[in-house]
C-alpha cells in the first residue's frame, strides 16, 4: 500500500512538472530550429542568436533592464533590510499597521502601482526615463526583500548582538559583525527573488518609462504584437540559461558557509 502511494505521487508530481517545463522546452528547442517558423523542424541552426546578438535595439533594452535590476535591487536591499531591523525592534503599539503598509505594494495591482506612479512623477515634473524606473521599481522591489529578512531576524537569538556589545562592540559593530552576516542569505534571497521581478515588470515600466528609453520586457511585449520570431525564443533561453547559472552558484555559495560553519561549530566542540 505504501509503495502505491509512492508511485502514485510519483506520477503526480511527474505530471506536475512536466505541465511547468515542457513550454520552456519548447521554447529552448525552438530557439534552435532552421525554420523561422515553430509548426516544423527543419534542422539545427544558431542563425537565431546570432540575428540576436546583432539586433541592437534589443541589446541596448538588455542592458538597459539590466542596470535598472541591479540599481534597483541593491537600493532595494539596503532599505529593506533597514525596515525589516527597524520593524522586528519596533514597540510601537501600531507595528503590526506597519508591517501592512510596508508589504502592501506587493498586493497592489501592478497597474495601479504605475497609475499612481505616473501622476506622482509628472506632479513632481521628474523626466521619464531610467531616474523614475529606478525609484518606481525600487519601490515595489521592497517588500520582498522585507519580508524574507524579517522572517530571518525574527528567528535570530537577540543574545548574540547584546553579547557583542557586552564585550565592547558598538551597536554599529555589533551590527556589521553579528547581525548583518547571519541576515546576509535572506538579504541575497529577497534580491534574488526582486531582481527576478524587476527584469520581468512590464505594466509598472511602461507607465513610468521614457520615450528614448525601453526596457527588455517592454521591447519584447511591443515586438509580440506582430509575432514572436525565434529570435525571442533565442532570447528567452539565455535569459533561463542565465537563471540557472545564478541559482546554482547561489546554492554552492550556500553550501559552502553551511559547511564552514559546521565546521567551525565541529573545532569548537573538539576544544
Amino acid at each position: 500500500m505504501r509503495r502505491r502511494k509512492i508511485r502514485l505521487s510519483g506520477i503526480y508530481l511527474g505530471i506536475i512538472l512536466l505541465f511547468i517545463y515542457l513550454p520552456i522546452g519548447f521554447v529552448a528547442l525552438y530557439s534552435f530550429n532552421e525554420s523561422s517558423s515553430t509548426a516544423a523542424w527543419k534542422g539545427f541552426s544558431l542563425k537565431w542568436y546570432q540575428a540576436l546578438f546583432q539586433d541592437a535595439s534589443i541589446v541596448d533594452a538588455l542592458k538597459n533592464s539590466l542596470l535598472l535590476g541591479v540599481l534597483s535591487c541593491l537600493a532595494a536591499a539596503v532599505i529593506g533590510t533597514v525596515g525589516a531591523m527597524g520593524l522586528i525592534k519596533a514597540r510601537a503599539r501600531a507595528k503590526g499597521v506597519m508591517e501592512y503598509v510596508a508589504t502592501l505594494p506587493i498586493m497592489i495591482p501592478e497597474i495601479i502601482l504605475g497609475m499612481v506612479f505616473m501622476a506622482f512623477f509628472a506632479a513632481l515634473h521628474l523626466p521619464f526615463g531610467m531616474v523614475t524606473l529606478v525609484i518606481a521599481h525600487t519601490a515595489f522591489c521592497i517588500p520582498y526583500i522585507l519580508t524574507m529578512v524579517k522572517a530571518r531576524m525574527a528567528g535570530m537569538d537577540p543574545a548574540l548582538e547584546e553579547a557583542a556589545m557586552d564585550l565592547g562592540a558598538s551597536p554599529a559593530r555589533a551590527f556589521f559583525d553579528v547581525t548583518l552576516p547571519l541576515a546576509m542569505p535572506a538579504v541575497l534571497s529577497g534580491a534574488l527573488l526582486a531582481f527576478a521581478m524587476s527584469l520581468d515588470d512590464v505594466v509598472i515600466s511602461i507607465f513610468v518609462n521614457g520615450p528614448k528609453l525601453n526596457t527588455l520586457p517592454v521591447k519584447v511585449y511591443t515586438q509580440v504584437k506582430f509575432g514572436v520570431t525565434p529570435k525571442i525564443n533565442a532570447l528567452c533561453t539565455i535569459m533561463l540559461a542565465a537563471t540557472v547559472l545564478i541559482l546554482a552558484a547561489y546554492s554552492l555559495a550556500r553550501r559552502g558557509l553551511r559547511r564552514e560553519e559546521a565546521g567551525n561549530k565541529g573545532g569548537k566542540k573538539e576544544r
